[in-house]
């Protein structure tokens, strides 16, 4: 995946699902210290390009939580 060029804040978004887990929206503003527009932008081209998935919150129906794909399930597709 390093061939996809990212913005810096997507890439800092994809560091921070790598080495955070599954995280929410509000979550990536708060420890990126972006604009919630910003990570909105960074999490939608994130998905375009297939490097995160989004899933369901249990804690709380409301919000999505956003989680890092494994570099070996984007390649077997």
């Amino acid at each position: 995946m390093d061939d996809i060029n990212l913005p810096p804040s997507s890439q800092k978004i994809l560091h921070l699902l790598e080495n955070g887990g599954a995280l929410t929206h509000k979550e990536l503003v708060h420890l990126s210290s972006l604009a919630p527009r910003t990570v909105r932008y960074a999490l939608k081209r994130l998905k375009d390009n297939d490097m995160i998935v989004e899933k369901f919150n249990f804690r709380d129906a409301r919000q999505i939580l956003y989680e890092y794909k494994d570099p070996q399930t984007v390649s077997a597709r």
